[in-house]
């Protein structure tokens, strides 16, 4: 049972091999998806944004 409880220690312990290029195919679809989804949104409510940005920094000033 020590045996056992030594390598699950062992395995759960020992330091990991990573790859350190991540995963570029998936973050280029985020960056695409949220790209689509920013010019989408933009597109149904731009007049409502710009003055909501407008009214924003007049208030700062």
């Amino acid at each position: 049972m020590n045996h056992l409880r030594s390598r699950v220690y062992r395995a759960l312990t020992a330091p990991r091999v990573r790859d350190e290029r991540g995963d570029v195919p998936g973050w280029v679809l985020v960056t695409v998806m949220t790209a689509g989804l920013v010019m989408a949104i933009w597109g149904v409510a731009q007049g409502q944004l710009t003055s909501m940005l407008s009214s924003a920094l007049g208030s700062v000033k």
